[in-house]
């Protein structure tokens, strides 16, 4: 055989190859690759998609922590205010309890004060009868002088 139709029928070979590569093999590889990207294609973008999840959920998870945080501050400002309160009622209490006890204890005062001068104007009258008797050399009657003693006690 000549090296012409040699080639001839290696050039027909090879194009029944081609074609049966064409139609029965590369199909199936093309199908396979492009299944193979387009998985990669998917996970890629499920993993962008889980990515902005993640981002997102940390952006509610920092927002709730800070409205958390702010939700403390504000409770216990109000239970400073509170206590403050608190301390300010027990003050302004204790402040009238002690007023009104040294009102009572005031009067208390002025009431043992003014028994104290009815028994020593008693007394000093007492005192200035006897006084007088033993200047009188005789004694007085203190039924008959009452008027005369109330005078003396009213002046003392």
């Amino acid at each position: 055989m000549s090296i012409t139709a040699t080639l001839i029928v290696q050039i027909i070979v090879f194009m029944i190859l081609v074609g049966f590569t064409m139609k029965f093999v590369w199909p199936p590889i093309t199908a396979a690759l492009d299944e193979r990207a387009k998985k990669i294609a998917d996970g890629l973008s499920a993993a962008d998609k889980a990515k902005a999840d993640l981002a997102a959920a940390n952006q509610r998870v920092e927002a709730q922590l800070s409205s958390a945080r702010e939700d403390a501050a504000k409770r216990l400002a109000d239970a400073e205010r509170l206590a403050q309160s608190m301390v300010e009622d027990a003050k302004g209490r204790a402040a009238e309890e002690a007023a009104k006890i040294v009102a009572a204890a005031k009067a208390e005062a002025q009431q043992e004060s003014i028994k104290a001068r009815e028994v020593l104007r008693e007394q000093v009258a007492a005192l200035a009868v006897k006084g007088a008797e033993q200047i009188l050399r005789k004694e007085v009657n203190a039924s008959v002088h009452a008027d005369l003693l109330g005078r003396l006690k009213t002046e003392l």
